[in-house]
Order: structure tokens, then C-alpha cells, then sequence
């Protein structure tokens, strides 16, 4: 079955290339954002299912959902702990940006 295409345009249109200058290959986020981004993400996977693995026959003999309340509160404390650092960085930038407009 062929495609349709609305009447007048051909299947053999060409692509423009991009024009031929300086591009910017640069990241758009900077990697330090990205590392802790994924560290923070392996923490929120990993650290509440170990706690409950290590926790639900090692420390509560079997009772799952005092381990499941210890998972979900290692959970929470991931989530906070990125919420922090995340408003720690937003504050320093904040400061950087008042005392460069200061020094202007």
C-alpha cells in the first residue's frame, strides 16, 4: 500500500543541510548534573529494595510489612535528600548571580 501525500509534493524531496559555520557541541546540562542525577536515581532503585531484602528476615524475622514501612521510609529519605542538594545548588547559583550583578 503506498503512502499518501498530500497532491503536488513528490517523494524525492532533498534535505538542506545545515549551514557551514561554528556549531556548539557542548552539553546542555552540565555533567556534574547528570552524575548526581544518576546516583540519586540508583539510590531511589537500589536502596529501598536492599533495605527491605536485608531488613524482612535479618531484623523483623519475617514480618514484611514493618520492612516494607522501612522501604518506603528509605524512599522518602532518597527523595528529600535529593530535594536538598537540588536547593543547595539552586542557592549557590542564586548567590553567584547577585554578586556579579553587584560588581556591575
Amino acid at each position: 500500500m503506498s503512502a499518501r501525500r498530500p497532491h503536488g509534493q513528490s517523494s524525492n524531496v532533498a534535505v538542506k543541510p545545515a549551514p557551514a559555520g561554528d556549531s556548539d557541541v557542548s552539553l546542555a546540562v552540565p555533567s556534574d548534573v547528570i552524575y548526581k542525577l544518576l546516583f540519586f536515581t540508583a539510590a531511589m532503585v537500589f536502596g529501598p529494595i536492599g533495605m527491605y531484602f536485608l531488613t524482612v528476615n535479618a531484623i523483623f524475622s519475617g514480618n514484611s510489612t514493618y520492612a516494607g514501612i522501612l522501604a518506603a521510609i528509605t524512599a522518602n529519605v532518597v527523595l528529600f535528600a535529593y530535594i536538598y542538594v537540588a536547593w543547595v545548588e539552586d542557592q549557590g547559583e542564586q548567590g553567584e548571580k547577585s554578586e556579579s550583578k553587584k560588581s556591575q
